[in-house]
């Protein structure tokens, strides 16, 4: 299982916001929004970073409540480590244990075309060993 298994059982929407947004606008939106973070997009589309509840509570540590009016652009992580869809789930997960991110873009032919999360992935790993027990029930049983 792969990146392309997550994103097909999950889906391609993605949230996004624009660098010269502030930190206030995008805590609210991650708030309405329900999600955890945020994938920073230049005008023309390209993806020039990613904003999550960590960086903005971070930024808040650093100065108080009146880092809300820091530009996202000032706060965001970069560069964006990035994914393929052929990256199995082992990969995924040794990439975003070693580099302590939860989030991962997945790119192909130089364009964006989902987000996988550490939830994604557990969930599809808990999903792989489940039928692997459950194969080898069956294969027990059979025998």
């Amino acid at each position: 299982m792969n990146a392309a298994t997550i994103l097909k059982a999950k889906g391609r929407d993605v949230q996004s916001i624009r660098p010269d947004a502030t930190l206030e606008e995008a805590a609210q939106q991650l708030s309405a929004r329900g999600v955890g973070c945020l994938v920073v997009m230049e005008r023309g589309g390209r993806l020039s970073g990613i904003l999550s509840e960590r960086d903005i509570v971070r930024e808040i540590a650093r100065g108080g409540a009146a880092r809300l009016q820091a530009k996202v652009a000032d706060c965001m992580t970069k560069p964006v480590h990035t994914c393929s869809l052929t990256d199995s789930i082992d990969q995924l997960m040794a990439d975003m244990t070693t580099r302590r991110f939860r989030h991962i873009p997945v790119v192909e032919n130089g364009e964006m075309i989902g987000l996988v999360s550490i939830g994604d992935v557990v969930k599809l790993r808990i999903a792989e060993a489940e039928m692997e027990t459950q194969a080898m029930r069956a294969y027990i049983t059979a025998g």
